[in-house]
C-alpha cells in the first residue's frame, strides 16, 4: 500500500481543524493512521510540524497531498526535504572542468 501524507479533520461544526497525519492511501479520511506529524488551524492560520518526523517519513516514501505539500512549503520542511535529495555534483563540476581544460 501506498503511504500518504494528508489533513485528518477534528473540530466543531464549521470550525475545522486539522492533524497531519501518515496514514495508508486505502484507509478513510478520519479513519485510521500511522502517526500524527502535525497540525493546522485554519482559523488562525496556525501551522505545526513536528519537523523531525516529517523528513522522516518524507525520506521513507510517504507521498503528501497537494494540501500539505504547501504547508510543508510554508514552513520550509519541504525545502529541506528536497536538498537532502539532491545528490553532490562535485563530481560533475570536477568532470566538466576536465573536459573544459583538453579542449
Amino acid at each position: 500500500m501506498a503511504v500518504r501524507m494528508r489533513l485528518r479533520r477534528i473540530g466543531k461544526k464549521k470550525q475545522p481543524i486539522y492533524r497531519v497525519v501518515v496514514a495508508e492511501s486505502a484507509c478513510p479520511r478520519d479513519g485510521r493512521f500511522i502517526e500524527t506529524v502535525g497540525h493546522y488551524n485554519p482559523g488562525n492560520s496556525t501551522i505545526t510540524f513536528k519537523e523531525e518526523k516529517a523528513l522522516y517519513w518524507l525520506s521513507n516514501g510517504a507521498r503528501p497531498t497537494e494540501t500539505v505539500r504547501s504547508l510543508l512549503r510554508k514552513k520550509g520542511i519541504w525545502d529541506k526535504f528536497q536538498e537532502a535529495r539532491k545528490p553532490n555534483n562535485k563530481e560533475v563540476g570536477t568532470v566538466e572542468a576536465v573536459v573544459g581544460n583538453a579542449g
